[in-house]
């Protein structure tokens, strides 16, 4: 089979290699989420148990080892926070729900 070189399948990598990793650092993931966790800092006790599950590093940590709201640039809304969080310092919402 003969390919033009001048044609756009010639500018793919040679069977689908991948040359360079994506990673949510390079991309603001936050725009895919239909629900949102929203933090409730009067609820919260600094339990640490959040921010280690969440796949996306989206709950900031400050020096004083003290979580603060989310990153929602990042956060894809997965839950997996709000599921951890024994004492309801973090809920989910609908995107967009007050």
């Amino acid at each position: 089979m003969n390919i033009d070189k001048n044609t756009p399948a010639c500018d793919m990598t040679i069977g689908g290699e991948i040359y360079d990793a994506g990673n949510a650092k390079e991309f603001k993931t936050g725009d895919w989420r239909s629900v949102k966790p929203v933090y409730i800092p009067e609820k919260c006790i600094q339990c640490g148990l959040c921010f280690p599950v969440c796949p996306e590093d989206a709950i900031p940590v400050g020096k004083d080892k003290k979580r603060t709201d989310f990153n929602y640039d990042y956060c894809k809304g997965c839950g997996v926070c709000s599921k951890v969080c024994p004492f309801g310092a973090i809920i989910m919402k609908t995107e967009g729900e007050e």
